[in-house]
């Protein structure tokens, strides 16, 4: 009852113990790659970064609509940054990554009508009646 004749299970068997013997012995070297800085990504120092965070922040659509309807114009708010210590640019920087990075909660409820909308076809395929009292 034997599927593979004699001669076929040696040679799968030496092809499988050579295969097996070269890939153990070939040596592998692996590590980290140096990071490199390009000109755009040139961070010298913290006040850098919170620099950058900063300016991202207030690009965003919302936050520069807000400071418009506050009567800030863009050319005072890079006066304000240029001015800025070092420690008022972490504080800024430091509550500007604490911020939601989503729009206005359109995304949250329109998920929350699918969920719904689901668990609904969901009770009726299966016959479940629906009483909302």
């Amino acid at each position: 009852m034997r599927c593979f004749p004699r001669p076929l299970r040696f040679w799968t068997a030496m092809l499988v113990l050579g295969c097996g013997s070269v890939l153990h012995a070939v040596p592998v070297a692996a590590g980290l790659a140096p990071s490199r800085t390009t000109s755009a990504t040139a961070i010298a120092a913290t006040r850098d970064a919170d620099l950058i965070v900063v300016q991202r922040t207030l690009e965003h659509r919302l936050v520069a609509q807000k400071l418009r309807d506050y009567g800030v114009s863009p050319d005072d708010v890079r006066q304000r940054l240029a001015r800025a210590s070092d420690e008022e640019l972490h504080t800024l920087a430091s509550a500007a990554r604490g911020l939601p990075s989503g729009g206005d909660g359109l995304g949250t409820v329109v998920a929350l009508l699918v969920i719904v909308i689901l668990v609904i076809v969901i009770l009726k395929l299966m016959n479940k009646e629906i009483v909302v009292r």
